[in-house]
């Protein structure tokens, strides 16, 4: 997508006016800008908020930060699990001329320089609990993703343990539920049992983590790519035939993740949440079609969402989320 789709006036799909004559350009997601830099990505986490796959004409001020920092974050926990993309976080780890000044402080705190990687045609969710479009599956038919699970669960049920559910990633309209088998025919069964192996143990890892700080791991998303293998290096640790699996993107976000509150938890009933269910909630009581363009947001609900998702930040990483706005660093 251009920097401003000319199809959506006023579309905030839009590259930041301190980025947007930095060169590299390759187009802005719902969330992201991406830009080349030689034989590397860099990602910028823009405060732009989708809901229903439609982006939302009102920002969340340093939302595009808590998601870079809570990544950074799981990338080093995770490092032993999988391999990453993240090769650097620092505005002066750029080249010479990619940006000015005012450039390089937009950066700051939202920016991953990134190996490149073939991105993986499916979504990989894990779920631990019962919630989301998994509820209403299980509701229909007693299974998620052709996984058949207890009679009896209610919303928000602890699962007896974490399971893999795959979904398509679809170009335009809402991704869709599949099975391990739907999975396989997409990537074939190595792959896909490679893949299913380590979101588990990603899922398992973070979950732990989480909950350690009170915050229940409901579900969540993650993206794995392939590097191909360069010549005279190494065997790596996990390898397909199509070359080295990795995990990129983000990571256990409130973008990305269901997070709850392990004091408030109560199953039987949806729960109250640090990530942007709380905008849907909203959004669910407006007179809005779910179709583009969404609604502004009231100053209340921004407020509220930003408190949500640096809460997520300060509890999972035991940092300071000031401290991080300034100097760039995940500490207390």
């Amino acid at each position: 997508m251009s920097p401003a789709d000319a199809t959506n006036p006023g579309d905030p799909r839009a590259v930041a006016p301190a980025l947007a004559a930095s060169s590299g350009f390759v187009r802005s997601g719902k969330v992201r800008d991406l830009f080349e830099v030689g034989d590397r990505l860099l990602l910028v986490a823009s405060d732009r908020l989708s809901a229903f796959d439609v982006v939302l004409p009102t920002p969340i001020p340093d939302k595009g930060r808590v998601l870079t920092g809570l990544s950074r974050f799981w990338f080093d926990r995770m490092a032993d699990v999988v391999p990453n993309h993240l090769l650097g976080t620092d505005p002066a780890d750029l080249p010479p001329g990619f940006t000015d000044e005012a450039g390089c402080r937009e950066l700051r705190g939202r920016m991953m320089l990134c190996r490149r990687a073939k991105v993986l045609p499916v979504e990989v969710i894990v779920r631990g609990y019962v919630a989301g479009s998994g509820w209403k599956d299980y509701r229909r038919s007693g299974e998620i993703c052709g996984i058949r699970l207890p009679v009896g669960l209610r919303e928000s049920d602890r699962l007896p343990e974490p399971i893999f559910t795959p979904s398509t990633k679809e170009e335009v309209g809402h991704d869709q539920n599949i099975g391990f088998d739907a999975m396989v025919g997409l990537i074939g069964a190595p792959l896909a049992e490679q893949v299913r192996d380590i979101a588990l143990r990603l899922y398992s890892r973070g979950a732990a983590i989480a909950e350690e700080a009170g915050i229940l791991l409901a579900d969540t998303k993650f993206e794995l790519g392939l590097v191909p293998q360069e010549a005279g290096k190494a065997e790596p640790r996990d390898q397909s035939a199509s070359g080295e699996l990795i995990l990129i993107d983000e990571v256990l976000t409130p973008d990305s993740s269901r997070f709850w509150d392990a004091a408030d938890y109560e199953p039987g009933r949806a729960q109250a949440s640090f990530d942007k269910q709380f905008v849907r909630d909203w959004l669910e009581t407006q007179p809005w079609d779910k179709t583009y363009p969404g609604p502004e947001l009231p100053a209340d609900i921004v407020a509220g969402t930003r408190r949500r998702y640096v809460a997520a930040f300060e509890r999972i990483t035991g940092a300071s989320f000031e401290r991080y706005l300034q100097e760039d660093t995940i500490a207390r």
